[in-house]
């Protein structure tokens, strides 16, 4: 059905797909506070609670200025919703995520970072529009020995079947913006964390388990390091990307803290807020899994204006206070 942008002195229409999502709820309610017109797709699918996504949702249709699909990025019926030179923007922020999910359910991954992928990427290009932003992950730099991890490095050595798509993702962009000449951003997201957040991700799961008298699972036996990026602060890069003037086909940036924390200090920083010691559980590291992440962030600051505010102990609060009032604890 053919989705009509009603007469209006607003800033561009932007597409963002995997609205009702953690970092596409956040990147939509920055977006229409701003009074852009944003066309929201998602599939809601039960990944995880699908409960929480409506309950994102519901907040974004509180806003005159948003429009709601519901279907999978890669149905080719997407391409009857909108009409072409009405779209100036789409954020492709959608996909199947979890490193360790991705060991046992590949073809879903497939299906969404790869055919959704290219699908999006058809629509922009029968769309006309003027950029493509997309979501990339960290998970890229693989078995990379050389830290910081920088967008000039080499990334061939996926570790992970999520690493692989999401990489077969930025070369899949590469060849759209070569050869059909749409301006294409992969943003490589670092361990995003905050509230409304996703109940796989281990900050969810720590808080939950330790309110929960349960134990945590603790990786390599606490041997971690990741670059935990505030989901504020990834909104302000993916901002950064919408403002961009630069003129160029293709470029990848990293979106990170670029100030890797250990695994232990970012458990106690959960436990101190929360108010009572976890139970752990400590393990080996996983299949699929890497030691530490960590961000080079120079031409993120450069061209994007990304400048991290937020550390853990004022994101882990924010989230902790999020998940007691969610929760009602």
């Amino acid at each position: 059905m053919e989705r009509k942008i009603p007469k209006t002195n607003r800033l561009m229409n932007i597409i963002v797909t995997g609205c009702a999502g953690f970092i596409g709820f956040h990147t939509c309610l920055f977006l229409l506070k701003k009074n852009f017109i944003v066309f929201g797709i998602d599939n809601l699918n039960t990944y995880y609670d699908v409960v929480l996504k409506k309950n994102r949702l519901k907040i974004l249709k509180n806003f005159e200025n948003f429009n709601f699909n519901k279907t999978d990025i890669e149905n080719k019926k997407i391409f009857k919703a909108y009409n072409k030179n009405q779209i100036d923007i789409i954020i492709n922020l959608a996909a199947q995520a979890g490193v360790r999910h991705s060991l046992k359910d590949p073809y879903s991954y497939v299906n969404s970072n790869l055919l959704g992928q290219v699908n999006m990427l058809e629509l922009a290009k029968f769309l006309k529009v003027k950029k493509f932003i997309y979501a990339s992950s960290s998970s890229v730099y693989g078995g990379n020995k050389i830290l910081p991890f920088s967008v000039e490095q080499r990334v061939d050595n996926p570790v992970s079947i999520y690493a692989a798509s999401k990489k077969s993702g930025e070369l899949i962009s590469e060849s759209y913006a070569h050869l059909f000449g749409i301006q294409c951003i992969g943003l490589r997201f670092f361990t995003v964390y905050g509230p409304w957040g996703r109940p796989d991700m281990a900050t969810f799961i720590f808080t939950k388990n330790i309110y929960e008298g349960r134990k945590i699972d603790v990786f390599n036996n606490g041997k971690m390091k990741r670059d935990f990026t505030y989901v504020t602060d990834i909104v302000d890069g993916i901002f950064g990307a919408v403002k961009l003037k630069k003129k160029f086909k293709h470029r990848i940036y990293n979106l990170g803290n670029n100030n890797p924390e250990v695994l232990m200090n970012f458990i106690n920083t959960i436990e101190k807020t929360v108010g009572k010691k976890a139970k752990k559980r400590y393990l080996p590291i996983q299949p699929g899994d890497v030691k530490e992440t960590y961000a080079e962030i120079k031409e993120s600051t450069i061209d994007l204006k990304f400048k991290p505010k937020v550390n853990i102990k004022e994101g882990i609060p924010n989230f902790v206070d999020w998940y007691k009032k969610y929760f009602r604890i």
